[in-house]
């Protein structure tokens, strides 16, 4: 959709705004306009923020002529960024009734999706009204979900041991998963135990990732891209990781000075992240993983495709992003997960030692603690 294309004059305006720092043209990219960063510092935005820019202006554009949205809001872009018009916007956007998708409508938004918007938006406000206060919505805290206890885990990687060690018939007994997603299952929640890595670092695995004799893997950090490091930078201040966000992302109304020069000392002490880190997998692991490549070396030879060859995880059947074979995404790895350990817990009942399990990577991998190797493997 162009900007002639949104029905109201304000959202036409706002998108102008966003083509400056985030165009579509990608022969534009590099001379895309830079916006206030960290502690007021010019930066430009990275392609993923430029995507929910994007996101945001077609959000308006859904929102605009609502009626709960007051009329003034069609006029201009500055019009938008009044808490008359955000309120009501921030109403819709959180209950879902702005989502792109038809099938989507209606499911409210996550708390990580209303943080992306919120940061949008206070992007947005700072180069549509420069130096106005713009009153912002509030994203509720919520309590992270227990980690997973370190007997649990114990637990877990012995029997995927076990399993995976297994004939392909053993593996059919009560879990009510094909042996293909088993062994996708078992391979890639090893690798998690073993790097602590999170769904898009996963995802984002490549075959030549995986070194020699799979003894190791190397990981392509997310923690590294810009303002993403939260939780280092909230250890190194020792502020809360809202107060990182904040400074990270320019909000600095409400902020005292001492708090924010305390973040940004943080930042300047972070050492620069390897561009891969490698990690060791133990030997349970590297039977998992050594099963799965067998099973995906079987899928991916049928693949008419080139393109989805290079990925670690990959699909096992038809879905709308192409036939078996192709790299499967975060959104699919999670899907996968959530399956696999649901049919894993209820196979497991019972059986000493076991608990239930979460059926969130997110819970698995936050409680791994783990270093990467000094180097990376020749």
């Amino acid at each position: 959709m162009n900007e002639r294309q949104y029905g109201a004059a304000s959202v036409r305006r706002l998108a102008a705004v966003v083509e400056r720092i985030a165009p579509r043209d990608r022969e534009r990219w590099e001379q895309r306009e830079r916006v206030p960063g960290a502690g007021g510092v010019p930066v430009q935005v990275s392609r993923s923020r430029a995507d929910q820019l994007w996101m945001v202006v077609g959000m308006f554009d859904r929102a605009v002529g609502r009626e709960e949205m007051p009329v003034r809001a069609g006029r201009s872009a500055a019009q938008l960024f009044t808490w008359a018009a955000l309120r009501p916007f921030w109403a819709l956007a959180a209950a879902g009734t702005l989502r792109a998708r038809e099938q989507e409508v209606a499911r409210p938004l996550s708390v990580a999706s209303l943080r992306i918007v919120r940061d949008c938006l206070d992007m947005l406000a700072r180069v549509v009204v420069p130096g106005k206060v713009v009153r912002l919505p509030v994203v509720e805290q919520v309590e992270p979900k227990a980690v997973v206890a370190p007997r649990s885990r114990a637990v877990l990687y012995r029997e995927l041991v076990d399993l995976a060690g297994a004939d392909r018939g053993d593996w059919r007994a009560g879990l009510g998963l094909s042996w293909e997603e088993r062994a996708r299952l078992l391979a890639m929640v090893a690798v998690v135990l073993d790097t602590g890595a999170r769904s898009g670092e996963l995802a984002a695995l490549r075959m030549p990732d995986l070194a020699a004799g799979e003894e190791a893997v190397g990981v392509r950090r997310r923690v590294q891209r810009g303002s993403s490091r939260v939780e280092e930078i909230s250890a190194l201040a020792e502020v809360h990781p809202d107060t990182v966000r904040a400074v990270l992302g320019g909000r600095l109304e409400r902020m005292s000075y001492a708090k924010r020069q305390r973040v940004l000392a943080a930042v300047g002490r972070l050492e620069p992240a390897p561009e891969v880190e490698w990690y060791p997998l133990r030997d349970g692991t590297r039977v998992a993983v050594r099963r799965w490549l067998a099973v995906r070396e079987q899928i991916v030879q049928q693949l008419p495709l080139e393109g989805g060859r290079p990925g670690v995880w990959v699909t096992l059947s038809a879905t709308q992003v192409g036939p078996p074979g192709v790299t499967l995404g975060p959104r699919g790895l999670r899907d996968s997960y959530g399956r696999g350990m649901a049919a894993l817990n209820t196979a497991m009942a019972g059986r000493f030692g076991w608990e239930p399990l979460p059926t969130t990577l997110e819970q698995l991998r936050r409680a791994v603690d783990v270093e990467p190797l000094e180097k990376a493997p020749v």
